[in-house]
């Protein structure tokens, strides 16, 4: 999101998180921000039974976690590398810094923040319907447009379906008969186990 040059001018340094390693915990106070230089970060909660809700998934280029550098609040989920990372990290008073001396970015965070909220809003309405089709079509409608998880070639969903799972809430078994369904109903496709939009 904010160029790397641009990032290390103002102090950022880059760190190497294995995968399976904990970025940062919900409810630790924030210090840095964080945008994913390569690999990838699961940004989700961890339930009381251990399980997970995955809330995005950190792609190379995209920041995490920041919210806490705008309101002083501890951070709000948990960051996890979903695979072998590069993180560049920039103490919170100097981002502070970098977006008074490039006020775009902080336009450029506020339309990020604003779009993963209207996300939310949508997203939680067709949780409280209860209706698993209608939930994994909504999710993978807003992948769609915005061009993450889904191949721009071909359409193919880039997210496993215990991914998806996690994204829901549902049960991995849901999500296998609930794509199955659709893709009896001509929604979605599945070719040798890959799915579709």
């Amino acid at each position: 999101m904010i160029d790397a040059a641009i990032l290390t001018s103002y102090g950022a340094s880059y760190k190497k998180v294995a995968a399976g390693e904990v970025i940062f915990r919900e409810g630790q106070q924030a210090h840095f921000y964080h945008q994913l230089e390569s690999g990838r970060v699961k940004w989700l909660t961890i339930n009381d039974d251990g399980s997970e809700f995955i809330h995005d998934i950190i792609e190379p280029v995209e920041s995490f976690g920041e919210f806490p550098l705008f309101d002083g609040e501890p951070y709000a989920a948990t960051a996890i590398a979903d695979k072998d990372c590069v993180i560049l990290r920039l103490h919170e008073a100097s981002f502070h810094q970098l977006l008074k001396d490039h006020p775009h970015y902080g336009f450029a965070f506020t339309k990020l923040m604003v779009q993963r909220l209207r996300f939310k809003f949508h997203f939680s309405k067709e949780i409280a319907r209860h209706n698993p089709e209608s939930t994994i079509t909504a999710l993978l409608d807003h992948f769609k447009k915005e061009k993450h998880y889904i191949c721009s070639c071909c359409s193919k969903v880039q997210l496993t379906r215990q991914q998806i799972a996690d994204m829901t809430g549902l049960r991995v078994e849901t999500v296998i008969r609930t794509i199955r369904n659709l893709h009896d109903k001509g929604a979605l496709k599945v070719d040798r186990g890959k799915v579709y939009c």
